[in-house]
């Protein structure tokens, strides 16, 4: 299964939409057509995005190239189309992120070159954020299934799997470690209100894996977390903040604040491009809000009354006093996380 893959000037994405029913891949030509994807949620999960939109800024400079610019105008249409990318999605900070590291790439290019050398220096760095990618991602397992000694049953929010980036996840790439070490011996997976990441995507892919996972609708989890019948939580992340504030899928708060309650390890996985270290909290970060049709309708019925007023958050904020620790590539950062971030910080300049 791969999220997405580069092969003859075309970005291929599987359609997360229709993810279990059916298995589809979008062929996408254009960056317009990678913008709606992402929009759509066809394409989803922080790292994922990022990586789509990265390729999204190959596809445009391809289009551009029919246009003779010269290297002035072809830098001002580039910024334009990532000004039109950063508004498909306002909250994952690996959107941005990815972004920014291409139009990096193209100021960088000398104003003597052609639109061909930018193509070429767009579509390298673009597989450089794919492929390392994959590298963190197996750095983040490693360094998170260390969290893992004994046999544990955990509960996981949301889709932060293969399907959320470019290869194994990042709350699921511990997980999978983790279980091939022996020490998973049950996941419970949280449905995911009001689009079912968690029952559509979570739940398929450690299916597919063969790893033992329950789903549980997201009104469940503190009775289970009561029961014993999970030791620990481990969930993915869209933004942190300096203080180790973590806006993730919305029902992240409520599982901490439980898991809080409990006495269970609330954990977070994450990689560096996660970090927003332009912002001092939580309170900073801007929450998506999405149609009102995903909270008033199911599986395509109605499910509410006509003209009922609705808010959707995409997201919530998790306080980094709720966090037990945080999982990245360069290994687990604890509280204080002001100190903890701070010394990330200087390993990603």
């Amino acid at each position: 299964m791969h999220t997405l893959d580069w092969s003859n000037n075309c970005l291929s994405l599987i359609n997360q939409t229709l993810l279990p029913n059916e298995v589809e891949y979008i062929e996408c030509h254009d960056w317009q057509r990678v913008a709606e994807a992402i929009r759509r949620l066809e394409v989803r999960g922080a790292p994922a995005i990022g990586a789509a939109a990265a390729f999204a800024m190959v596809l445009g400079a391809k289009e551009l190239r029919q246009q003779n610019l010269n290297m002035p105008e072809l830098k001002e249409k580039l910024t334009q189309i990532a000004d039109a990318l950063r508004k498909t999605r306002p909250t994952a900070v690996n959107l941005f992120w990815a972004i920014d590291r291409m139009l990096t790439v193209v100021n960088q290019v000398p104003e003597t070159a052609n639109t061909q050398d930018v193509i070429a220096a767009l579509q390298e760095a673009a597989l450089t954020i794919s492929e390392q990618d994959k590298a963190v991602n197996e750095q983040m397992a490693v360094h998170g299934a260390s969290l893992f000694t004994a046999p544990t049953a955990v509960l996981t929010h949301c889709n932060a799997g293969a399907l959320a980036t470019v290869a194994v996840g990042t709350a699921l790439g511990v997980i999978r470690k983790a279980w091939k070490q022996g020490n998973i011996t049950q996941v419970f997976a949280d449905e995911t209100r009001p689009l079912l990441q968690g029952a559509r995507l979570t739940a398929w892919e450690l299916m597919q894996d063969n790893i033992p996972v329950t789903l549980i609708t997201d009104n469940m989890a503190g009775w289970v977390m009561k029961n014993n019948m999970v030791q620990a939580v481990i969930v993915g992340a869209d933004r942190i903040a300096l203080n180790g504030d973590v806006a993730n899928k919305i029902g992240t708060y409520s599982v901490a604040v439980l898991a809080k309650e409990h006495n269970i390890p609330f954990y977070v996985a994450a990689p560096s491009s996660t970090f927003d270290f332009t912002i001092s909290s939580g309170d900073d970060i801007p929450i998506e809000e999405r149609s009102e049709s995903e909270v008033t309708s199911f599986g395509g019925n109605c499910v509410a009354p006509t003209g009922v007023k609705v808010f959707n958050p995409a997201f919530d904020v998790t306080p980094h006093s709720l966090v037990s620790a945080i999982i990245t590539e360069y290994g687990i950062l604890r509280s204080p996380y002001t100190e903890s971030i701070k010394q990330l910080k200087q390993y990603c300049k």
